[in-house]
């Protein structure tokens, strides 16, 4: 897919979002655009996926199958979850049978199960943004459009996005995805587009060329802020474990001067920025 001398702006005489954007995703690519907030990330996504026109210039060789999950799920519709994804299904040409089974396994991956006959209003943003990630997915797409898809969803859920990714990649599709939460990181090799005052400019991701596994160890009551901060700072959590605490003394001397053992801490294992990984 190729965005040609792509111009937008929202109407006549109103300030340009962008501005003769060239770029190009290839089969098999992973792109991750990045830009301050109403920088015109979203518009970009938008037109990537159709949903906007260019102003001037085109948009060439849009795969068939495009999954398009934008940012906030537009949950005010009159259908249950079921309803409304089986709906979809068939609009893109499952069969009955065929989308029966699409819909049960995205539900039961996705952790949806019990709210299929729940009317979409009355939805939590993260549970209506996994029913945004299903219908994504429903058909396996050629192009995958994912705006901030961590935003809401619980922890298990956002692990499961890059393994989404991967398995899209996987198959030869592309993806397109925006992240300010630092999630990204866990994309390695991802191209980087950045968005700022109307104009695009390609990058390669710094963890292209290889990265580090780091492990440290703080006290436990410390492990919660520690892995906040980390994250935060953009690494990656790749895993918390408590170490053995210390066997108790036998016969500890109430007389001893010396103070006993600290509290065992527990090692994180986190990959870092771009550049290296960090295990915390």
């Amino acid at each position: 897919m190729r965005l040609d001398d792509v111009w937008l702006r929202y109407r006549r005489r109103a300030p340009w979002v962008l501005r003769a954007v060239r770029l190009d995703l290839a089969p098999g690519e992973v792109a991750v655009v990045l830009g301050r907030n109403g920088a015109g990330k979203s518009t970009l996504l938008q037109l990537t996926a159709g949903v906007l026109r260019p102003t001037r210039g085109v948009v060439r060789e849009r795969p068939r199958v495009v999954g398009w999950v934008p940012e906030r799920f537009p949950a005010d519709q009159p259908f249950t979850v079921e309803s409304y994804l089986t709906a979809l299904a068939r609009v893109r040409g499952l069969s009955a049978a065929a989308a029966g089974s699409a819909v049960a396994a995205w539900t039961e991956r996705l952790g949806l199960d019990g709210y299929r006959a729940v009317r979409l209003p009355e939805l939590s943003k993260g549970t209506a943004q996994k029913v945004g990630l299903a219908q994504a997915l429903l058909v396996r797409p050629e192009l995958l459009i994912l705006d901030e898809p961590w935003e809401g969803l619980d922890a298990a859920a956002r692990e499961l996005v890059p393994d989404l990714v991967a398995e899209v990649l996987a198959e030869g599709a592309s993806v397109l995805v925006s992240d300010h939460r630092g999630e990204t990181v866990r994309l390695p090799g991802a191209t980087h587009w950045l968005v700022e005052e109307g104009a695009v400019t390609v990058a390669r991701s710094a963890t292209a060329g290889g990265s580090s596994v780091v492990e440290i160890a703080v006290p436990t009551v410390d492990v919660a802020g520690t892995v906040a901060a980390l994250r935060a700072a953009g690494h990656q959590i790749l895993r918390v474990r408590p170490t053995a605490a210390p066997p108790p003394q036998a016969t500890p001397d109430p007389l001893a001067e010396e103070e006993g053992p600290e509290p065992s801490p527990a090692p994180i294992v986190a990959s870092p920025s771009p550049g290296s990984e960090l295990t915390a």
